[in-house]
């Protein structure tokens, strides 16, 4: 009696395993082989499932921000302006075990992205998601009468992405100059300056 194969699970033991070689060993380790040898599969598997190694690197990168859209989706709920702009900028921070591996992904992808257009696209369709979602919540915080001072809200919008960007850069790099309770010390400070 043949085996019956669940398909979109062995897809994302996959991902899974593409996701862990990344995080553990950088972008350039994920090869096919080491992403097979991971999973317990043949480079055969992979190849039934998938094209080519881009499109693995490119479905684990899709697969990880699906999971994050979900997390924040439950965590941000009803609230709104300055309260769920917090939540969102928080959740992207490195603050626990599970977003640092999603930032060391992402911040993977980063290099990889400059010499490939087809992974910049994904970069760039996921990176003006999450700018329209954080330029939405600053708009709602004006309306609400949360916000001092009149500043431009592309320019705030574009401010607190460098903050997340920057602060998880440096945690990942200098991780004996900061910690996570300074992170959120920082991005706390910069919220709050906002604030009427």
């Amino acid at each position: 009696m043949p085996k019956i194969v669940d398909h979109d699970e062995r897809r994302r033991e996959v991902l899974s395993a593409a996701r862990r070689v990344i995080v553990r060993d950088g972008i350039d380790a994920a090869t096919t082989r080491a992403i097979a040898k991971e999973a317990g599969y043949s480079n055969g598997v992979l190849a039934h499932y998938f094209a080519d190694k881009d499109e693995i690197l490119l479905s684990a990168l899709r697969q990880s921000h699906q999971r994050i859209r979900d997390r924040l989706t439950r965590k941000v709920g009803g609230a709104s302006g300055l309260a769920a702009l917090r939540e969102l900028l928080l959740d992207n921070l490195p603050l626990d075990a599970e977003r640092t591996q999603e930032t060391r992904l992402e911040v993977s992808f980063w290099s990889r992205s400059l010499a490939s257009e087809r992974l910049a696209e994904v970069q760039r369709a996921e990176a003006a998601e999450l700018r329209a979602a954080i330029r939405s919540l600053l708009a709602e915080a004006r309306a609400a009468g949360e916000l001092a001072g009149d500043d431009n809200l592309d320019d705030l919008t574009e401010h607190l992405l460098a903050l997340v960007d920057g602060l998880s850069l440096h945690l990942l790099l200098y991780p004996d100059r900061l910690t996570r309770v300074d992170l959120e010390r920082l991005l706390l400070a910069s919220l709050d300056r906002l604030a009427a």
